[in-house]
C-alpha cells in the first residue's frame, strides 16, 4: 500500500478511530481493575495489604518506561510500535485474566504496563502526524480530549458492568477484544512513519530516566499507602528526583538523547505539559474520592457509581466538540486551557458541598457537569499543542512527555489528595471525640470522612487555579503551527 493512500480524508478518520480505541484501552485500564479487585481478592486468596500492588505494579511499569517507549516509537516507526504494544498488552491481559495466583496477576499487570508504555506514545504520535491541517487537527484532538477527560469514568462503568454481569476476569479479557480490533485497524489505516537514519538508543539516558520515574512513582504510591514522612517514601522520592536531575544533565551532552531538550524548550509546549500534569493531579484524585463517596457514604453499587459519573463524560464530549474543535484552530490553546482549568476549579468548589446525607442531584451532579465542561477545554488543546511543531523524528518523544505528565500528575495527585482526606478525617474524628466525651455521645464517622473529602476538593481546586496561572504565563497567543517542520520560539 502506497504511503499516499494514508493521506486521504476517509483513511485519516478511520485511523483516528483506531488510535482512539488504543488510547482508551490504556487509560481505562488504570481504573477498570479497581472495581474488580474485591472479587479478585476472594478468588485468588490474597490479602487487603497486597491488593494495592495490582494497581501499583501497572503504574510502576507504565510510568517508568514511558520515555523509553516514546523514543522506541521514533526508532521503530509508529505503526510497528503500535501493533507490538497492542499485541503485548492483549497477551498480558489474557494472562492476567486466566491468573490462578496473586503472583501471576501482578506479573501480568507489570507486562501490561510495559507494553502500555510503548502503546500510548505511539498512538498519540501517530495521531499527531496524521492530522496536520489546523481545523482537522482541532477536531481530532477534541476526540482525544474526550478520551483523556473521561477514560477513568468509563473504566469505572465498564469495570462495574463486567464484574456484576460476567466476572472480574473479563475486566482483563475485554482488552483482548479491543486490541484485536485495533491491530486490524492499524494494519489497514495507520501510516508506518518509520524514521530513516542511524540514530541509536541512549542507553545511559534510558537507565537514568526509567530509574528516576520508577522511584518517583513508587514513592508516590508509598505515600498514598503510608505517609509522606515514611522513610522509604522520602528515600524513593529523593532518589527518583536525583536520577531525573542527572538525566536532564546527561541529555544536554548525549549524541542520541532519549528526550531532546528542544522538545520541552518551546513555551506553549511546556505550558501544555504543565496543564496536563496539573489537571491529572486533580482529575485522578476526584474520581477516587467521588467513587469512595458514592459507594461508601451514599451506598451506591459499583455499577451505579460508574453510571453516576457518566454526566462528566457527556459534559467533556460537549465541551470538546463544540468549543475545542471549533475554537482551537482559530485562537490557539491560550484562551481555552486556562479557562478550562478555572471551570474545573469551580467544579471542585461545588464538590466541597457534599454531606453524609447529601443527594446525588444536589451535591454531585452540578460539580460533574462544570468539571466536565472545563476538562473538554483542557485536554484537547493541551495535547494538540504539546505535540505540534515537532519534527517527525521527535513525535514519539513529545507524545511520551504528554503521557508522562498524565501519569506523574495522576500519581502525585492521588497520593497527595488521598493523604489530605485521610489526615483531615482522622483529626476531625479525634477532636470530635474529645469534645463530645463529656456529653457521652459518639461522633459520626461519616461526618469526619466527608469533611476530609471536602478539604481534599478544596486542595484540588487550588491545584487547578495554580495550573491555570502557569498555563496563562507560559502559553503564547495565536494558533500553534502544527506542520512540524521547525521548532517554534524557545524559552530563553
Amino acid at each position: 500500500m502506497r504511503l499516499t493512500s494514508f493521506n486521504s480524508p476517509s483513511r485519516r478518520w478511520w485511523a483516528l478511530g483506531v488510535l482512539s480505541l488504543a488510547q482508551l484501552m490504556v487509560l481505562l485500564d488504570a481504573t477498570v481493575i479497581n472495581i474488580a479487585l474485591p472479587r479478585a481478592q476472594i478468588a485468588l486468596h490474597f490479602t487487603a495489604v497486597n491488593r494495592q500492588w495490582v494497581i501499583t505494579a501497572y503504574a510502576l511499569a507504565f510510568g517508568s518506561l514511558l520515555l523509553l517507549g516514546g523514543r522506541v516509537s521514533d526508532l521503530w516507526g509508529r505503526r510497528r510500535s503500535l501493533i507490538v504494544g497492542l499485541a503485548g498488552f492483549a497477551l498480558a491481559s489474557a494472562f492476567g485474566g486466566a491468573a490462578d495466583s496473586f503472583a501471576t496477576l501482578v506479573s501480568a499487570r507489570v507486562v501490561q504496563g510495559a507494553f502500555g508504555a510503548l502503546l500510548a506514545p505511539a498512538s498519540l504520535a501517530a495521531m499527531s502526524v496524521t492530522f496536520r491541517e489546523p481545523r482537522e487537527r482541532a477536531q481530532a484532538f477534541a476526540i482525544y480530549g474526550v478520551i483523556g477527560g473521561s477514560g477513568a469514568a468509563i473504566g469505572l462503568l465498564l469495570g462495574g458492568a463486567l464484574t456484576q454481569w460476567a466476572s472480574w476476569r473479563w475486566c482483563l479479557y475485554v482488552n483482548v477484544v479491543f486490541a484485536a480490533l485495533a491491530i486490524v485497524g492499524a494494519l489497514v489505516f495507520v501510516d508506518g512513519g518509520r524514521r530513516e537514519g542511524g540514530t541509536r538508543l541512549d542507553v545511559t539516558g534510558t537507565v537514568l530516566a526509567s530509574g528516576g520515574l520508577f522511584f518517583v512513582v513508587y514513592g508516590l504510591s508509598r505515600a498514598d499507602e503510608t505517609s509522606w514522612l515514611d522513610v522509604t517514601t522520602l528515600g524513593a522520592l529523593a532518589l527518583g528526583v536525583a536520577l531525573l536531575a542527572c538525566f536532564v544533565v546527561w541529555q544536554r551532552h548525549s549524541r542520541h538523547p532519549l528526550v531532546p531538550l528542544r522538545v520541552v524548550a518551546q513555551r506553549t509546549r511546556l505550558g501544555s505539559l504543565v496543564a496536563i500534569g496539573a489537571t491529572s493531579m486533580g482529575l485522578f484524585a476526584v474520581f477516587l474520592l467521588l467513587a469512595y463517596y458514592l459507594e461508601e457514604t451514599l451506598g451506591y453499587s459499583p455499577l451505579r457509581t460508574g453510571v453516576a459519573l457518566m454526566p462528566l463524560v457527556v459534559a467533556v464530549s460537549l465541551s470538546a466538540s463544540f468549543a475545542s474543535a471549533r475554537l482551537l484552530a482559530r485562537t490557539g490553546p491560550r484562551p481555552l486551557v486556562p479557562t478550562g482549568m478555572i471551570l474545573a476549579a469551580m467544579g471542585m468548589v461545588l464538590f466541597t458541598r457534599v454531606t453524609p446525607y447529601g443527594d446525588y442531584f444536589g451535591h454531585v451532579l452540578p460539580g460533574l457537569v462544570v468539571t466536565g465542561l472545563g476538562l473538554g477545554l483542557i485536554f484537547a488543546p493541551a495535547a494538540a499543542s504539546a505535540t505540534a511543531a515537532v519534527t517527525l523524528r521527535d513525535t514519539g518523544a513529545a507524545s511520551a512527555m504528554v503521557n508522562t505528565a498524565q501519569q506523574i500528575g495522576g500519581s502525585f495527585g492521588t497520593a497527595l489528595l488521598n493523604t489530605v482526606a485521610v489526615t483531615v478525617s482522622a483529626r476531625v474524628l479525634a477532636n470530635t471525640r474529645l469534645a463530645r466525651a463529656s456529653a457521652g455521645s459518639l461522633p459520626s464517622a461519616n461526618d469526619a470522612i466527608v469533611h476530609g473529602y471536602s478539604v481534599a476538593f478544596w486542595w484540588a481546586g487550588a491545584i487547578f487555579v495554580v495550573g491555570s496561572l502557569f498555563a496563562l504565563a507560559l502559553m503564547e497567543s495565536g494558533p500553534v503551527n502544527s506542520g512540524g517542520a521547525a521548532e517554534q520560539s524557545a524559552l530563553t
